[in-house]
């Protein structure tokens, strides 16, 4: 179901389930105020759900903007994201305040405009399809390309990445197989365990296996899940959760 229609409409939303009520069935406390949009139907059946953020107390009903759109792909049932006139809000931030439930989902945010990550990797790559077949099949989307100048822009959750076909524009020195050479091009994904089966069940070859790793930050110990794989260029891509 394309829910697409809603981005920057303002939409009235009942509210079933305020700010700080427990859900009936599974007890979790609800962080913000969750309700449906009247007269409408999702792919579940059900009237149309949607997130209210940045309204920190229970209300009843409210009117405010799309800003967003929660697909699940493994489910179907989407969400909208209401805020208010002069809110707005990153898919980050979007991320940890629905968290509480879409922990349990495979899902992606859509927006109409491109919400650009502060530090994108440009990678040269010697064939420009050649790399686009292999990031799709890993899982990216084609955001947007130019196609004259063999250049595109993919993102995969909250990773962005640009690749374009070697010109010369900016080489520093000779390219040659393994491009990236002492680079890892470190990226989080909602659920990595479900990307690594994934990409095992498409045969895909891993540099390294899934594997818990522990890291030391500071004086605390952190525990990482990752994996990482290679691109056809060769450069290292690492996976964790």
């Amino acid at each position: 179901m394309n829910l697409t229609k809603y981005l920057n409409k303002n939409i009235k939303v009942i509210i079933d389930r305020p700010f700080g009520s427990k859900h009936t069935k599974y007890d979790f406390i609800y962080p913000v105020n969750y309700g449906y949009v009247p007269n409408t139907i999702s792919g579940d059946g059900e009237e149309l759900d949607c997130y209210v953020l940045g309204v920190f107390e229970p209300i009843n009903e409210f009117t405010g903007k799309c800003i967003a759109v929660i697909h699940r792909t493994n489910d179907n049932d989407d969400k909208l994201i209401i805020v208010p006139e002069d809110r707005t809000y990153t898919n980050k931030e979007i991320e940890a305040l629905t968290e509480f439930q879409e922990r349990f989902f495979e899902h992606k945010i859509i927006r109409n405009n491109i919400e650009f990550n502060s530090l994108i990797p440009e990678l040269s790559v010697s064939n420009i399809e050649t790399s686009k077949t292999f990031y799709k099949n890993i899982g990216f989307e084609i955001i947007y390309e130019r196609v004259e100048e063999k250049f595109c822009f993919m993102q995969l959750e909250n990773n962005q990445i640009m690749i374009e076909e070697e010109n010369d524009n900016w080489n520093v020195g000779e390219l040659k197989y393994p491009y990236g050479n002492g680079i890892n091009i470190s990226m989080s994904v909602n659920n990595v365990e479900y990307l690594y089966k994934t990409l095992r069940d498409k045969k895909i070859k891993f540099f390294l296996d899934l594997t818990v790793n522990e890291y030391k930050v500071n004086n605390n110990v952190f525990q990482d899940k990752e994996f990482l794989l290679q691109d056809p260029d060769g450069y290292l891509l690492r996976f964790n959760n």
